[in-house]
C-alpha cells in the first residue's frame, strides 16, 4: 500500500505536466431538424448563459494557449527531475510509517521545527539493530 502511494504522486506529476491540448476551432451552430440554428429555440437564460459561456471562454483561450506552453516546454524538465528524485522520494515515504499519526508540524522559538507524535498513535516499533547514522 505504501508502495503505490509514491508511484501515484509520481504518475499524477507526470500526468500535470503534459502537454495541453486545445480547441482551437469555434463550435458551428447545431442545425435542428427543420433547419434551424439550435440557438432559436432557447429560452432567454439558455442564451444568456450560452452568450456568457462564450464569451469566457474567448476571454481565456490566450491564457490557456499559453498554459499550454508553458507546461510543453516545463515538460521534459519536469519528467528528468521525476525521473531522477522518483526513487529518492520513495525511500523517504518508505521511511515514513503513517502520516496520519503525527500531529501538524510546530515551529519552537528557536526556530526548530518539531513534529510530534499523535498520543492515541500506539507504540513505535522498536529500532533495527546495528549503527546508527547520525
Amino acid at each position: 500500500m505504501r508502495q503505490s502511494i509514491p508511484m501515484a504522486t509520481i504518475l499524477a506529476l507526470m500526468l500535470a505536466v503534459t502537454p495541453l491540448q486545445a480547441q482551437d476551432d469555434a463550435a458551428p451552430d447545431l442545425p435542428t431538424e427543420e433547419g434551424r440554428s439550435a440557438d432559436e429555440g432557447l429560452s432567454l437564460m439558455e442564451r444568456g448563459a450560452r452568450m456568457f459561456l462564450d464569451g469566457m471562454r474567448r476571454e481565456m483561450e490566450p491564457a490557456l494557449r499559453d498554459l499550454g506552453d508553458m507546461l510543453a516546454t516545463m515538460g521534459p524538465a519536469m519528467q528528468d527531475f521525476l525521473r531522477e528524485m522518483g526513487p529518492a522520494m520513495s525511500e523517504l515515504l518508505g521511511r515514513i510509517d503513517d502520516i496520519s499519526v503525527y500531529e501538524a508540524p510546530e515551529l519552537l522559538p528557536n526556530g526548530d521545527i518539531i513534529i510530534r507524535r499523535k498520543p492515541d498513535a500506539g507504540p513505535l516499533a522498536p529500532p533495527q539493530e546495528g549503527e546508527i547514522d547520525i
